[in-house]
């Protein structure tokens, strides 16, 4: 959530830090919730999943009804703090609150639809923190945020393809997975990082040099190479679970601190 401040070089502005901060804190109880709600209705799907299965609801560690109200308990407060930190943020987190409920009851079902359902939480979220600071979000910044976002997501499903295309006896395998083609999904990973790829390099060269050092222009190395690294993990059948795969391997990890480094002295130059 603090890529639009941060791209807009606004996180060392006034209060700009505290209101995307306790932005994150809502989106997290909010997300919480979601998480339980969904679960309690998911549970005997997942119960057949080689990973969700552990999940706590599926492993029977917590019934469905306290789930529910768990999660109501932890969504409610975290959309009061959206609308207290600024309305129209409120009005994002209950889109995405919308939009992550409705996945589980039609999204899901539907061929494409059900990635597009995904990634459309991802941008939420990075639209949040844009909203909260606030700050005007470019074009190329949504257009880069939204593709990364169906990479990850096309990446979720390939990953989930394979699993059950390997182990025809697995369980919890989605039933729209069977719509899917191997070859289709490649095609719409590689579409998605292509435009994710075009859309940050655009942005790059816009900005100006500081100091007649190109900052902006110097992170679509390690950018490029983070797009490469996770789509060939993906290939390999990774990429299910995008947050363990993030924290897990190590090469990908060190593209993400490359970037981190480079964008941050770019913003410091520019200030």
């Amino acid at each position: 959530m603090v890529a639009a401040a941060g791209a807009a070089g606004a996180l060392g502005h006034d209060d700009v830090p505290g209101r995307v901060a306790l932005a994150c804190l809502a989106f997290c109880m909010i997300s919480a919730g979601v998480y339980a709600l969904n679960d309690s209705r998911d549970v005997a799907e997942d119960r057949l999943h080689p990973r969700k299965r552990f999940r706590p609801v599926a492993a029977g560690e917590l019934e469905p009804r306290d789930a529910v109200m768990l999660g109501a308990g932890w969504l409610l407060p975290g959309l009061v703090l959206c609308f207290s930190i600024r309305p129209l943020l409120g009005l994002v987190g209950a889109a995405y609150v919308a939009l992550t409920l409705t996945y589980t009851l039609v999204w899901r079902h539907i061929i494409v639809l059900d990635i597009v359902a995904v990634a459309g939480g991802f941008v939420l979220r990075a639209l949040a923190g844009g909203v909260a600071a606030p700050v005007t979000l470019s074009r190329w910044f949504v257009l880069v945020v939204t593709s990364v976002a169906l990479f990850i997501a096309t990446g979720k499903r390939q990953a989930e393809l394979l699993r059950t295309t390997a182990d025809r006896t697995a369980g919890g395998a989605r039933s729209v997975l069977r719509r899917y083609s191997p070859g289709g999904l490649r095609l719409l990973l590689a579409g998605s990082g292509g435009c994710a790829l075009f859309a940050y390099s655009v942005w790059a060269f816009a900005l100006p040099d500081v100091d007649d050092v190109p900052w902006r222009l110097l992170t679509v190395i390690p950018f490029t190479a983070c797009l490469l690294r996770y789509g060939a993990l993906v290939r390999a059948g990774a990429g299910e679970a995008p947050e363990e795969m993030l924290l897990s391997d190590r090469w990908l990890a060190a593209g993400g601190v490359m970037w981190l480094l480079l964008f941050a002295l770019s913003v410091h130059a520019a200030g």
